[in-house]
């Protein structure tokens, strides 16, 4: 498989992430070993807190919750997905599939973490992140989940998707930090727009990037549709702490906060929030509203 890897310079004019890359190799069943990136803060005997990014963003995006749970004693590990961040890019499009997303950050996961995990998870975190919780349910203390899902294709994607979807595809140069600009209610700085740039030095890097909007499963014989439906058969049996924490202004997810409520029976008596003023990428927006709610909720109902 070949890959790229984003020189470390690309990364040397960002101020507001003072996180030092580590490092973990990982693999599937028929690929070659590849790094995946990851940030940690916090103490590392604190009660750990997973932070899983979408599309097209990397762990940068959580720079106003991480501090925040590190100084409320947690042990904050945040990993770039393959094809984004500082982990290794492949290069062809055809090198990246759901289930090697899956495979790839199941191993990442094993690697790094100990003792029970509490989920934060957006968009393709999500989607990822919660195959985790369905496959390994033990290791998951609770589960906070903003502006994600769990697609199967048995229902229609939106339309706001359905045009994110095929503008990804077309447009010449995709354009990393316009795309975080346009689903955040707040006007970002040029040294933020330049960060979310930087991963992908040129056209070459975002073969991850573009993929991602097309392995969402959208119909019901997508080749990850079925694993996604077995996926929720075992979240229907979650009875552990499941929280929502959904934005006012994201169409791409508007009300899915409402099925896992309804499917999820850890969702049950937990302090559910619509975060006002808040767009897709609500971590750029509320970050530190975001934080704070997710310390209250691991304190009320996982460290008593």
């Amino acid at each position: 498989m070949q890959v790229r890897k984003t020189p470390e310079s690309a990364f040397d004019n960002i101020n507001d992430f003072p996180y030092p890359p580590k490092f973990a190799e990982v693999t599937d069943t028929i690929s070659s070993v590849i790094s995946m990136a990851y940030y940690q803060c916090g103490p590392q005997d604190g009660h750990t807190i997973l932070l899983m990014h979408g599309e097209p963003t990397w762990a940068y995006l959580y720079r106003k919750m991480m501090p925040l749970l590190a100084d409320a004693g947690f042990n904050v590990i945040a990993p770039d997905l393959i094809g984004f961040g500082r982990s290794d890019k492949p290069v062809r499009k055809e090198d990246y599939s759901y289930a090697r997303h899956v495979i790839w950050t199941k191993d990442w996961f094993t690697q790094v973490t100990k003792g029970p995990v509490t989920l934060f998870c957006q968009d393709w975190g999500g989607l990822l992140g919660l195959r985790l919780v369905a496959d390994m349910p033990e290791r998951f203390s609770g589960v906070m989940v903003s502006n994600s899902g769990l697609p199967t294709g048995d229902h229609s994607p939106s339309e706001a998707f359905i045009k994110w979807r095929r503008f990804s595809q077309d447009v010449p140069v995709f354009p990393t930090s316009s795309i975080i600009q346009n689903a955040t209610t707040t006007e970002l700085n040029p040294a933020t727009l330049a960060a979310y740039d930087a991963p992908f030095p040129d056209e070459s890097y975002k073969a991850g990037a573009r993929m991602f909007p097309l392995l969402v499963p959208t119909s019901s014989d997508n080749a990850e549709a079925q694993a996604n439906r077995d996926a929720w058969e075992k979240l229907k049996h979650y009875e552990k702490p499941f929280v929502t924490a959904f934005g006012d202004s994201d169409p791409v997810t508007k009300g899915g906060d409402k099925i896992f409520q309804k499917l999820v029976p850890g969702c049950k008596g937990m302090p559910h929030t619509t975060v006002k003023n808040a767009g897709h990428f609500i971590q750029e927006d509320k970050g530190e509203e975001l934080a704070n709610l997710l310390i209250q909720f691991i304190k009320q109902t996982q460290l008593k």
